[in-house]
């Protein structure tokens, strides 16, 4: 079962964001092999052509998300059943949508997705959620996992640097289900305290696949003085 396979696992995020020199399947593809090989064991990947190209290279189970913004509409995570589907079609073995309790396109609600997933996909649900009262109501709705994905992104324009840590052990002290830190995990040292805090399986993604945001963050250290104008 794909879960026991998620069981204290690094889970590389294989996502390039628009205007990233990465942004092609088989770049994804590449990026998700590399990860493969030091050690990773599940990848979370955007979109139908990436999930498809990663399938093709990399054995690893990968956890499908479809980001479809929307004017108006706040839920952008696999917001609705067809998104899921599509990405199940495209090799998915888990899905991961918004686990939140905001409106979703056409009224569905979470605990629908959750059913027809599983009951017409044959998949696991992660719920990325931003709060505690966010993953009870998802544990509720029937997920399979709660991720801290959304922690820090929704209510507010200023972003945490630091991981939401408090959540994660809040959610594995209050509920049953597998927590899975994700958001801002920079570091060793910051999955090492995410496993120490309770979690099920910790997901890195940009300090590992952003060579753009990496760069930026050593640039950033050189010293004003010596920094070109």
């Amino acid at each position: 079962m794909i879960l026991d396979k998620l069981r204290g696992a690094v889970v590389v995020s294989c996502q390039a964001p628009e205007g990233n020199p990465l942004r092609a399947p088989a770049h994804m593809a590449a990026m998700a092999r590399a990860a493969e090989l030091g050690g990773a064991r599940g990848i979370r990947a955007e979109g139908v052509a990436d999930i498809a190209a990663i399938k093709a290279r990399c054995a690893l189970p990968v956890i499908g998300i479809r980001k479809i913004h929307r004017e108006g509409r706040p839920v952008f995570i696999t917001p609705t059943f067809d998104d899921a589907r599509a990405l199940v079609g495209a090799g998915a073995d888990l899905i991961a949508a918004d686990g939140t309790e905001r409106p979703r396109p056409g009224g569905e609600t979470l605990p629908e997705l959750i059913r027809r997933v599983h009951d017409e996909l044959g998949v696991p649900v992660m719920a990325d959620v931003d709060s505690l009262e966010s993953g009870l109501f998802a544990a509720d709705s029937g997920a399979d996992l709660i991720a801290t994905t959304l922690s820090g992104y929704t209510g507010s324009d200023h972003h945490p640097e630091e991981p939401d840590l408090e959540l994660v052990r809040a959610l594995s002290e209050t509920q049953p289900l597998p927590v899975v830190a994700e958001g801002r995990i920079w570091s060793p040292d910051h999955v090492a305290d995410a496993f120490a805090a309770g979690a099920f399986a910790v997901v890195v993604g940009t300090a590992i696949t952003n060579p753009v945001d990496i760069t930026r963050r050593f640039v950033a250290a050189v010293p004003r003085t010596l920094a070109r104008e």
